[in-house]
């Protein structure tokens, strides 16, 4: 590995020194991935992970929103795989997928990482997105498959978590080339057409990218990277920032389906009764046309069914945590979600991935038919969602037995520059996780 231009460029990044929007955004990232975090910690997929990485990677290094502790690769590997477990976080039209996901609880399981200021902090995980999204483009153009994000975001993880522990530039490419090496190149649309817990990959891109700067510290090899050999993909690397092109979600399901959860959402105030509507069909893009479950089984399934996402804006006129989790049994939704049809679009799949649109038509008992205006989901750069609207999300996800602590949490994140990160720490690991129980317990106490 003779050419240490890109590691050596990644490493001298400077996380105190960059454009102001950039932690504000970061900041953005923080609080909508905590929420998501906070909320997924009632699903199967959180409780299975929680007790493997108890059971087999042992260590001192807190899991997100949880009691136990595990190592660094245990710690990250869980984080991921909660985020994941909700269909609610950021991402990133031309990576196809997602970064904060795995970037966030792989920094926040490295003591090195919670060292730092709260300025620092944010520039090292806007960093971290930063190297992760243009690994995605990278992979994207060079693979004839489409990929989980594990695949790509293991590289961001694998730069913030070099720039943590002091890896050399050498000692980067190793680690870069070992986690490009082991990354989770797993099919996506193969998750896409059986949804289950496997998600998009993003749990176990997070560890391997621990893994991989930790073995290279210790001397472990990895074979070149590919990406070292796109010297176009970097070249403005620190200039241009593809991280200012995050969206964010509005609902829990796949951004695919959000199109058409818009589409159908300017409908409904003209429909009479949900009773009258006999069909609903939606035209949108190969890839959200591949979202087919109409009777989902599991949450996974309902997160991935575009169906079940119509459905539950028609019946709710919103699509929220509920809609994937507990409602699933609701014999209106399903009998909707059954009145639902797919038509691909090769006009819209040819926009694909850059843009995204859906449009409705709903035909009524008595004949009528509305038609929609074609929709984009919301939360892109060109359409965004504002930041009330998100920190309502917020306050939307958080469980009812965390909510006393979510205000705080909120004042953390928005002062976090002026702080030091372990305020952040000791919000997430005691507050939020005992203080309503300490409360109810005094409370009981007093009251008796």
């Amino acid at each position: 590995m003779s050419d240490l231009s890109l590691p050596t460029q990644i490493l001298e990044l400077d996380a105190n020194a960059l454009p102001s929007d950039i932690y504000q955004l970061a900041q953005t990232c923080l609080l909508d991935l905590l929420g998501v975090a906070a909320a997924a910690t009632s699903t199967p997929l959180a409780r299975i992970g929680r007790q493997f990485v108890l059971d087999q990677y042992p260590g001192k290094q807190p899991l997100l929103f949880s009691e136990g502790t595990a190592s660094s690769a245990g710690a990250a590997l869980y984080g991921g795989w909660l985020i994941d477990a909700l269909d609610a976080h950021d991402g990133h039209v031309l990576t196809k997928g997602h970064a904060g996901v795995a970037i966030l609880p792989a920094m926040l399981s490295l003591p090195e990482s919670l060292e730092l200021t709260g300025r620092q902090f944010l520039g090292e995980l806007a960093i971290g997105y930063e190297i992760a999204i243009r690994a995605g483009i990278g992979l994207h153009s060079s693979a004839c498959d489409y990929h989980t994000s594990g695949a790509w975001n293991c590289l961001g993880v694998t730069a913030v978590a070099a720039r943590a522990i002091g890896l050399s530039p050498q000692q980067l490419a190793e680690a870069l080339g070992t986690a490009e090496f082991y990354g989770p190149r797993s099919p996506m649309m193969r998750c896409i057409d059986h949804p289950t817990m496997l998600k998009d990959g993003s749990g176990w891109g997070a560890m391997t990218g621990i893994s991989a700067a930790l073995l290279a510290r210790a001397g472990f090899t990895g074979s070149p990277s590919l990406l070292l050999e796109q010297s176009d993909l970097w070249r403005d690397l620190g200039t241009h920032w593809h991280f200012r092109d995050t969206y964010f979600k509005r609902y829990p399901v796949c951004y695919w389906a959000q199109p058409a959860v818009e589409a159908v959402l300017s409908l409904r105030p003209r429909i009479p009764d949900i009773q009258n509507i006999e069909e609903v069909r939606i035209t949108s893009f190969h890839q959200a046309v591949r979202l087919h479950t109409t009777r989902p089984q599991s949450t996974e399934e309902a997160q991935y069914s575009l169906p079940w996402a119509v459905a539950c804006a028609l019946h709710r006129g919103t699509v929220d945590q509920t809609s994937v989790t507990d409602d699933l049994d609701n014999n209106e939704v399903i009998q909707l979600a059954g009145k639902i049809r797919l038509c691909e679009s090769e006009e819209l799949s040819s926009y694909f991935p850059a843009k995204r649109y859906a449009t409705a038509t709903i035909r009524l008992t008595d004949g009528q038919e509305l038609i929609s205006e074609r929709f984009q989901a919301r939360g892109t750069p060109g359409n965004p969602i504002d930041k009330t609207e998100l920190i309502t999300k917020f306050y939307e996800l958080v469980p009812p037995d965390l909510a006393s602590s979510a205000r705080h949490l909120e004042h953390i994140i928005n002062t976090l520059p002026d702080r030091p990160v372990t305020d952040l720490l000791t919000s997430l690991n005691q507050a939020i996780l005992h203080s309503d129980r300490q409360e109810n317990r005094s409370s009981h106490a007093t009251e008796t």
